[in-house]
């Protein structure tokens, strides 16, 4: 990446690599976002050049469960109460439908769990597990494990080249 070869960008690198394990959880935070997980995704790379791969996927992983964890509420408490009118007017018998299916039900959060444990951020997919009916604790230690085996995917290849 371009960026990457900045050198601010760098002494940004190097600052939270002098933070080792913390940092990556820092950064496992900002890996789960749509705004923040290219630049985190730069930092986990370079870190992956020094660090552990498994001990680093594990402190991101766990840094990413808490993102998962904030975006989870965000959806639950605020970003599914505002749709409510907006869902009603336009189609809701539709949607409800489909959400009573046995597939939808199925399909849903095996849908978000992929979304999570990829490298694509995890608004979707949380969205997805939202809608099921997920237990929150069920929803954390979910996403913890596919944090962790995503990310330590990525380290692993970018340790390899």
């Amino acid at each position: 990446m371009l960026l990457a070869d900045t050198e601010p960008v760098r002494a940004l690198i190097q600052i939270i690599g002098s933070y080792g394990y913390a940092g990556a959880f820092v950064v496992g935070i900002f890996f789960v976002s749509t705004f923040t997980v290219a630049p985190a995704a730069v930092v986990l790379v370079e870190l992956a050049h020094t660090l552990n791969p498994v001990y680093l996927a594990l402190a991101a992983g766990a840094g990413g469960s808490v993102g998962d964890f904030l975006l989870f509420r965000f959806f639950k408490d605020g970003v599914f109460e505002e749709l409510r009118p907006f869902y009603r007017k336009y189609g809701g018998r539709h949607v409800n439908r489909l959400g009573k299916t046995k597939l939808f039900a199925w399909l849903a959060p095996v849908l978000g769990a992929i979304i999570i444990a990829s490298p694509f951020p995890d608004e979707i997919g949380i969205g997805l597990m939202g809608l099921s009916k997920i237990k929150t604790w069920q929803f954390v230690v979910l996403t913890f494990v596919l944090d962790v085996l995503g990310l330590l995917l990525l380290v692993l290849v970018a340790r390899s080249l």
